[in-house]
């Protein structure tokens, strides 16, 4: 029997600042976080604009800021049996250092788990505890000896992530890493989703971080796909691309019993979640959504068909994935396609890569709570091929009961979360 997965917890950080409250005042008024980048020199790349939070701390530190929130607000304690599961990357200053050489001797740095030759190990989830679809190839981990002197700074291994989060928590239990681009943490969450109904886990701390850097920088600069004029235009005719922005967030997800044997409050309830791959094309997004549709349906069955009242779009304002989206959509939703709101809060919050899936269920969790549509900023001539309801430029109140929250990754990777209010 299937057991009910709770949300008791979370903890958020983006441009806008760490917490809810710069959420409500950022995302939720359509107001962009979008300034010139400062952090390096943008003078190579095609654009110099971001939506990040100032200078960029080491993402085990910003992972460790929001899971310490998440813990502390699900009131988990030092030594509990969790699972820590994290969509991560890596990070890529500590590669970009590398391979300039720039880093200084013994730059690997100390860790929960390496030794004399640097090396890190994850304690990882088995293989058949994933029932959400073809998630585990996205899942990284690495045994002794896998990094070894003279290699990448340790900490730029994705395994290293969940290692240390799991450490610095205190936290026993599996720990994984997914490396999945922008749906590596919503595929964190849908893990960690099928672990705890299927009884294999009671209690996961899900999270992930992205931080704008050179790297990203410079390739989505030379495929074209960064807005040249400064802002994110999901869905409308005159969109010209995405832009990137800083996020972290973690979340504790935890079976209803436990969660009434801890005495933790329930915030929301994950009832549905689903994976998907199109396997259309490297970078594009089947026409027709088809990746999105599957994933979705999968979440559907599995919360039983519940009516979705409010879809946080994956909304890149690029040129293929808009059109896409708003088919898939078509095609899930059929005849009540008209009567659902969807907003990309992307807009707002820039493309958070990794870190997108769970700042935007955060962001979906306080839509629910507030019963608040967060619109989708800076819109302005619809699209005649996006043409549902896009929350246009100003929140709205809404009866909010359930709601659908999508990513979609290169390589025609797909994820659906549903979450419900209690």
């Amino acid at each position: 029997m299937s057991r009910e997965v709770l949300l008791t917890g979370f903890g958020v950080r983006t441009a806008f600042g760490t917490g809810a409250d710069p959420l409500r005042e950022g995302v939720f008024d359509g107001r962009p976080a979008f300034a010139p980048i400062t952090r390096f020199d943008t003078g190579p790349y095609r654009t110099g604009v971001a939506a990040t939070g100032g200078g960029a701390a080491p993402l085990r530190e910003v992972l460790a800021e929001v899971a310490g929130a998440a813990a502390g607000m699900a009131g988990l304690r030092t030594g509990a049996e969790a699972a820590v599961l994290v969509g991560t990357a890596g990070d890529f200053t500590g590669l970009t250092r590398f391979w300039r050489g720039t880093d200084a001797p013994g730059s690997a740095g100390p860790g929960p788990s390496a030794g004399a030759t640097g090396a890190a190990s994850a304690r990882s989830v088995p293989e058949e505890a994933a029932s959400v679809g073809p998630v585990s190839p996205g899942a990284a981990s690495v045994g002794p000896g896998a990094v070894s002197a003279g290699a990448a700074p340790v900490e730029t291994v994705p395994a290293w992530q969940a290692e240390a989060l799991a450490d610095a928590l205190g936290l026993r239990g599996p720990r994984l890493a997914f490396t999945g681009a922008c749906v590596a943490s919503a595929t964190a969450v849908a893990h960690a989703c099928a672990l705890i109904a299927s009884g294999r886990a009671d209690i996961a701390v899900c999270a992930g971080a992205y931080l704008v850097e050179e790297e990203n920088l410079a390739k989505f600069g030379s495929g074209f796909a960064l807005s040249g004029d400064g802002m994110m235009r999901p869905f409308c005719a005159d969109r010209g691309g995405l832009l990137l922005g800083d996020g972290a967030a973690a979340v504790v997800l935890e079976s209803a019993e436990g969660a009434r044997r801890r005495g933790a409050r329930a915030l929301g309830a994950l009832t549905g979640w689903g994976a998907a791959s199109d396997a259309h094309h490297i970078a594009r997004p089947h026409p027709e959504g088809a990746g999105l549709v599957a994933a979705a349906r999968r979440a559907l069955r599995r919360a039983g068909g519940p009516r979705i009242d409010y879809v946080n779009a994956h909304g890149t304002a690029t040129t293929y994935n808009d059109p896409a989206e708003t088919r898939g959509l078509r095609t899930l939703f059929g005849a009540d396609a008209d009567r659902v709101p969807v907003s990309s809060t992307k807009s707002t919050t820039g493309h958070l890569l990794e870190a997108s899936g769970v700042v935007e269920l955060v962001i979906t969790l306080l839509a629910l709570r507030d019963g608040v549509l967060p619109p989708t900023a800076g819109f302005t001539a619809p699209d005649p091929v996006c043409d549902l309801d896009y929350v246009p430029n100003r929140p709205h109140k809404a009866d909010l009961r359930r709601a659908l929250t999508v990513n979609a990754a290169f390589g025609g990777a797909n994820t659906a979360l549903i979450l419900e209010r209690v």
